[in-house]
């Protein structure tokens, strides 16, 4: 049953499933809809176009579906879509996208924790862990299982690989390849990801490809193209290494190197 304090604000229109719980001093606006099992623990603000999935935990003065900060908005009804499983601490703020009908999305089984920001128009998928006061600017994408350490800066329109380890205090102004540890500002890579890729499951086949391309990529004075194509000819092409070449080749802003 779905359990509402009495201090709390649920406006008329919210679609709240059962089993939901909203704690003291929570304000719920008219577009919102929560999923089954999510409980916001007290002082949320759930505002805006903003559906929040099955099973997360929010906790207090966190602000969820605020209207973006970006100067181009025009008004519309823009929002944010976050997944299940979720744990989102204080004063995390997540804002709306910019244009009416598009959305800022947070996947599923995600780690937000205190004071990060996540700005219009991002998209952060599964299994991501955002530490504290971590700052994401608009249009940012960040792939699953990625890692972000406290207190890092995110330019706009960057992407952030799948399980990247972004080391804390960095200043992030190019895309991060998947699989890539970077740290620093200006920020470097510094290694590949070989503890996160045995902790997810990744095959021995699978980390020594990334290994060999992370030397070819980072470890000679071979062009990007060129050490890219060699990357393409001479390793072993695993799933994880094809990402990582489709990654590299799609970066409209280049990689870190």
């Amino acid at each position: 049953m779905t359990k509402v304090h009495p201090t709390a604000i649920v406006e008329s229109g919210a679609k709240i499933d059962d089993d939901v719980i909203i704690g003291p001093y929570c304000t719920v606006s008219a577009n919102s809809i929560i999923g089954s099992g999510t409980e916001l623990i007290s002082h949320v603000v759930v505002t805006g176009n903003t559906a929040i999935g099955r099973n997360n935990r929010i906790s207090p003065f966190a602000v969820l579906g605020g209207q973006t900060q970006d100067l181009k908005y025009k008004g519309g009804l823009p929002g944010v879509r976050i997944g299940d499983n979720n744990t989102i601490r204080e004063y995390v703020t997540v804002n709306a996208a910019t244009n009416d009908g598009d959305y800022t999305v947070v996947g599923d089984h995600c780690l937000l924790m205190a004071y990060s920001h996540i700005a219009h128009c991002c998209n952060i998928g599964n299994q991501v862990i955002i530490a504290n006061s971590v700052q994401i600017a608009g249009h940012v994408t960040v792939e699953d299982q990625a890692t972000i350490e406290g207190m890092v800066g995110i330019v706009q329109f960057l992407r952030i690989g799948r399980m990247a380890f972004i080391g804390g205090l960095s200043k992030v102004s190019k895309d991060v390849p998947p699989f890539m540890i970077a740290h620093g500002d200006p920020i470097e890579v510094r290694g590949f990801n070989r503890i996160g890729m045995e902790r997810k499951g990744c095959s021995e086949e699978a980390r020594k490809s990334i290994k060999e391309a992370y030397r070819i990529l980072y470890r000679t004075d071979d062009s990007l193209q060129d050490a890219l194509s060699r990357i393409e000819t001479e390793l072993e092409q695993t799933d994880e290494l094809k990402a990582l070449i489709t990654f590299c080749n799609s970066a409209e802003k280049g990689i870190v190197r």
